[in-house]
């Protein structure tokens, strides 16, 4: 009788102590809502190849944080790159904006993480947006660097991530 008392007692702690982790690893929710990359065929971006990418938001009260991420070998000829991205808004409107991403500093030292020939950048594209529609948005990325094909950029990719 006390041997099964001090298994039920066992059973009860394990099951609390489960519940209690699953708690906390669920509770540590970053605010990430969408993040995807693109892989870029052979490091060769070309200027037809547009990136689409389609999150589906349906918050529309909240901001949201949207970031381009950058993924380069040490071989682009650049310091920057220059894009042009569409946004598709459920109703049909569209938004259109060119961004200029900085990938080495005026001194040429590459910028971001990374180590041996790949850097990879974040950067801060809309912070604060809120999208006024419930629905699936389509943002198209496109490289914009005034030549049909560009080397080096291995990884395109949009993060979105909901303000607190």
């Amino acid at each position: 009788m006390i041997l099964t008392l001090i298994r039920t007692i066992h059973r009860t702690e394990s099951m609390i102590l489960t519940g209690f982790l699953f708690l906390l690893l669920t509770a540590c929710n970053d605010n990430r809502v969408f993040e995807e990359s693109k892989k870029i065929d052979q490091g060769k971006w070309r200027s037809d190849n547009i990136l689409d990418f389609s999150p589906i938001l349906s918050d529309t009260l909240c901001g949201y944080t949207i970031y381009i991420d950058v993924r380069n070998d040490i071989t682009y000829s650049y310091s920057n790159l220059y894009l042009f991205m569409k946004t598709l808004f459920p109703d049909g409107r569209i938004a259109r904006d060119t961004i200029e991403c900085m990938l080495a500093g005026y001194d040429g030292k590459w910028l971001g993480s990374g180590s041996g020939n790949v850097r990879f950048n974040r950067f801060l594209f809309q912070k604060g947006i809120r999208f006024p529609i419930s629905g699936e948005y389509r943002f198209e990325l496109e490289q914009a660097m005034r030549v049909e094909e560009l080397d080096g950029i291995l990884d395109v990719g949009i993060r979105i991530d909901r303000d607190n």
